[in-house]
């Protein structure tokens, strides 16, 4: 299940495009089809209420769904993301249709968001009720199409599934004494209906529209903007200085141009979703390790940007353009541009409200970044209408780096949070990655300025950058498992051994940095892997992380060593055991493995 962050503009992601939804099982188009079905996972069969129905009266298809374990829907709209709840979606000529009833779900518990979502699993059914109009035919073909995300504990599809068609007799005379079901009352038992949906999905743009804004006006204290406010506002006051009416307009066609900017934003959003909507809607994102990792680096990216480590600029052919143009297309060009030039202070609220876009339904994303727009053209609105105001706008000072600061800190605290739905091991390195990639922007930003040579520059930025991929490379390098390894367990070694088994004991700690650089260099060789598969070795790594573990414990007390990483190779018959200190111990290691005699099948598995 997916972390619900639908009402916060702030909060930021890295799309990272994942594979494409696969097709639906089905018959062709056009004929009967009362079920689909996708894989083997879950399949969707249509069972009308009436073998005939008569026209005017009301009936019903039950659609019954079949999941297989562990898969599930997403039930609630409120915590589904990209509005990726179950939905039914009937079509039908001459047909009126009713809400969907939907049954009773399930709570979920999501160990990555830690949030206690609602699903449907199993068998489950959702009834659409319909009526035939009063001209029908002797026939009405139902069409109903299904969308919504199917998620397991490790991985979510959106099915492009094939529409489910239902082929209902109709006749004037149809007695329908026999259903063969019941429909349930809408709203009893926990039963829910679209309409349900449609005032939870009403209550989030309750919040997320007002936010969007708020983060338009937010906008507008960005260090950046102050300095062109005054001016352009004075050049539309003295383009319209002989009608109050002629002021009005050209405000008015000031602030579309800054909107114009953000509708060109609000179609770039509808582009990717239109074109790729498969892709942005595809499951569940946030149960994606990649996709998290990438998120808290762009956090703790534009949590650096925001303390001044490094800036974006707009071109100066650009900023230029802003002095000129006249009369009502003139305003709304400066409007547009007073609104890029916004952009090197306003870079990471806009990138943080594009990215939650990408997750939204599309009615609901366009309008927030519209609303966005709105909110930063307010002010010019109503300065342009009140100029006195212009001499209450407080002055450029250090409170708006304040500001801007404060809102840095704000995105490593969300950082912090999507770190914690990660994996232990991948916490540790998303950690060191964060910190390169901090160190990598502070060459890029502060080693060169705007005298610098440009080979010098090209030099240290190329260096920033290759240091920024060397880690990311070496940090998430697919991890290796040749070697079957085994917790300690100090009875299962000691029973190894007394049956003439060799036992390799690997004692390592996480805080152990040249104990990863052990494992790395050593356990992922493949050699070495061969060979204790060949010759039957127990493979044991001990963890020491804390001292009251078993493995910290007798480390001390049983093996006395004084730390890690060590590697003890115990042998059968009483032999001294081979002890391995260091980091450079894969060929004293390959050589002690090699003289052992070659393992039983058995002993092998």
């Amino acid at each position: 299940m997916a972390k619900n962050t639908a009402p916060y503009i702030l909060i930021t992601t890295i799309l990272l495009l994942t594979g494409s939804a696969a097709t639906a099982l089905g018959q062709a188009e056009g004929g009967p089809q009362d079920r689909v079905a996708y894989q083997d996972i879950v399949t969707i069969d249509g069972t009308p209420q009436h073998d005939v129905v008569r026209p005017a009266a009301e009936s019903a298809i039950a659609l019954k769904f079949k999941l297989k374990d562990p898969w599930h829907f997403y039930a609630d709209p409120a915590t589904a993301p990209g509005g990726m709840d179950l939905k039914i979606k009937p079509q039908g000529e001459g047909i009126t249709f009713g809400e969907p009833v939907f049954p009773p779900s399930t709570p979920y518990f999501d160990e990555s968001s830690g949030q206690r979502l609602q699903a449907y699993g199993g068998e489950f059914v959702v009834y659409q009720p319909f009526t035939v109009d009063a001209y029908a035919a002797d026939s009405a073909q139902i069409v109903i199409g299904i969308d919504g995300a199917i998620c397991s504990e490790s991985l979510c599809m959106r099915p492009a599934f094939e529409k489910l068609r239902v082929q209902v007799p109709v006749s004037p005379g149809a007695p329908m004494d026999s259903p063969a079901f019941q429909l349930p009352r809408e709203g009893a038992g926990g039963l829910k209906t679209s309409q349900t949906i449609d005032s939870q999905q009403s209550l989030a743009a309750w919040v997320a529209l007002p936010l969007a804004l708020l983060a338009g006006l937010i906008l507008n204290l960005m260090p950046c903007v102050w300095p062109v406010l005054p001016i352009i506002v004075m050049r539309l006051l003295e383009q319209s200085r002989h009608s109050r009416a002629r002021s009005v307009v050209l405000g008015l066609a000031f602030c579309a141009g800054i909107v114009l900017f953000f509708v060109a934003i609000a179609a770039a959003n509808i582009v990717l979703r239109v074109s790729f909507g498969t892709v942005f809607q595809w499951g569940d994102h946030f149960r994606n390790p990649v996709f998290l990792i990438g998120m808290v680096i762009l956090m703790v990216v534009l949590g650096l940007f925001m303390f001044g480590l490094f800036g974006i600029g707009v071109p100066s052919s650009i900023t230029g353009r802003a002095q000129g143009g006249k009369g009502f297309a003139g305003s709304v060009a400066m409007g547009f541009l007073a609104a890029l030039l916004a952009t090197p202070c306003s870079f990471a609220i806009l990138t943080a409200a594009f990215a939650w876009a990408q997750t939204q339904p599309l009615a609901l994303s366009t309008a927030a970044i519209l609303l966005i727009g709105v909110g930063m053209a307010a002010p010019y609105l109503v300065l342009t209408a009140m100029p006195g105001l212009l001499q209450a706008i407080p002055k450029p000072g250090r409170w708006m780096e304040l500001l801007k600061q404060g809102l840095g800190f704000v995105l490593l605290v969300i950082a912090v949070k999507l770190l914690s739905g990660l994996p232990d091991a991948q916490k540790v390195a998303t950690l060191y990655f964060a910190v390169v990639v901090a160190f990598s922007i502070w060459m890029w930003g502060a080693w060169v300025s705007y005298e610098t040579p440009p080979l010098k520059k090209w030099f240290v930025r190329s260096a920033a950058f290759g240091i920024a991929l060397a880690a990311g490379v070496g940090l998430f390098r697919p991890e290796q498992k040749a070697i079957d390894w085994h917790a300690y367990d100090a009875a299962r070694i000691e029973r190894a051994v007394s049956e003439g088994r060799p036992a390799l004991l690997e004692f390592m700690a996480d805080w152990c940095l040249t104990c990863k650089v052990v494992e790395k260099t050593v356990y992922e060789r493949q050699d070495i892997a061969d060979l204790l598969k060949q010759k039957g070795v127990l493979a044991v790594r001990a963890d020491t992380t804390l001292r009251d573990y078993p493995a910290a414990v007798d480390l001390k007390n049983v093996y006395h060593e004084p730390g890690v990483p060590v590697t003890i190779l115990l042998l059968p018959d009483g032999e001294e055991p081979v002890r391995l200190h260091g980091v450079r111990i894969g060929e004293p290691l390959k050589e002690a493995l090699e003289q052992l005699p070659d393992a039983k099948e058995s002993e092998r598995k």
